[in-house]
């Protein structure tokens, strides 16, 4: 893509959609609300918010979304999915509910909750390849973590301290970026602007 300022959607179903939009302008792309199949039409890039998996899934069934957005994955689109939005890149769940769906194109195994409920939220520095700066500040809230890669999908980062020190809690797959954690709420911009790069470069 040419463009140096891509456009690039919030899906706008559930969850943090503000904050998303905010880090990705202060990341020099435009971004825009997806709730409808058109307005995905419209986007180089979508990033999938932190909320509810289960109830993010099923809105996007309701509103016609969940067959476009696996269709533009599967044809190259550049996503980037945190907390929630990891869980609806995975092809496959562990602890999901039995009607849960998910969009895939990350080849790897989720937890849903690995890390507890949201009284047992915390913050942790993460180490990140191909991040520059030294490291980010993780916020995990009711997070997932990575229980495995295939070996089409790159870990980027694993945490490094604490009761679950060595979980995966980044991956990418080519165009296809996922955390566990919630860059977003850091005023850090530096996960969103990696994933504008990718973007441009898709």
């Amino acid at each position: 893509m040419s463009s140096s300022t891509p456009v690039i959607g919030v899906l706008a179903l559930q969850g943090d959609v503000r904050e998303h939009t905010i880090a990705l302008a202060e990341a020099d792309a435009l971004a825009r609300p997806v709730r409808r199949p058109e307005e995905l039409a419209e986007v180089d890039g979508l990033v999938i918010p932190g909320g509810e998996s289960t109830t993010m899934s099923k809105l996007a069934v309701a509103f016609g979304l969940l067959g476009p957005l696996r269709e533009r994955v599967a044809a190259g689109m550049p996503a980037y999915g945190s907390c929630a939005g990891m869980i609806m890149l995975a092809d496959k769940i562990l602890d999901g509910r039995e009607d849960q769906e998910t969009i895939g194109g990350i080849d790897m195994i989720v937890r849903r909750n690995a890390f507890g409920r949201q009284n047992e939220s915390f913050e942790s520095p993460i180490d990140f390849t191909g991040i520059e700066g030294g490291p980010l500040q993780g916020v995990f809230i009711r997070a997932p973590w990575v229980e495995s890669v295939g070996a089409s999908a790159e870990v980027l980062a694993r945490l490094t301290a604490g009761p679950a020190q060595g979980h995966i809690v980044a991956v990418r797959q080519g165009g296809l970026l996922a955390t566990s954690f919630h860059p977003e709420l850091t005023g850090d911009h530096r996960v969103h602007r990696l994933f504008v790069d990718m973007v441009r470069a898709a």
